[in-house]
């Protein structure tokens, strides 16, 4: 069974490309364009490991990881944070708020694919 990926960014061509990647390496993909969405479809698709806007309508990236954090059917999945945020207190936040990584746009696909296949490994 392939492994599960949820792509939340209210950017869409960043979401039709990252669908697109993902798909191409064998992923089943499920998108949220906000933070209460990317809550909810959390919960309902049960994603492997959730690449992650931090600015984003409703609920921030940082708060809906906090969100994910707490939630004991989700506790395990793989966070990935992606933002144009680039600054140390940024990083910083993310990674203390529970991200297993946090990748800054533009980011290589290419770099991106090896580290989600790392996560996942």
């Amino acid at each position: 069974m392939s492994q599960r990926i949820l792509i939340v960014d209210d950017e869409p061509n960043i979401v039709i490309s990252l669908e697109y990647l993902m798909k191409k390496e064998g992923f089943q993909i499920a998108v949220a364009t906000d933070g209460e969405a990317a809550l909810q479809q959390a919960a309902e698709f049960l994603p492997d490991l959730i690449l992650l806007d931090v600015m984003m309508p409703k609920k921030s990236g940082f708060e809906v990881c906090e969100a994910l954090r707490a939630m004991p059917a989700l506790m395990g999945v793989k966070i990935i944070m992606l933002t144009a945020k680039g600054r140390e207190t940024e990083v910083a936040k993310g990674l203390a708020l529970g991200a297993d990584a946090y990748v800054t746009k533009p980011f290589s696909t290419k770099d991106l694919v090896l580290q989600i296949k790392s996560l996942l490994a």
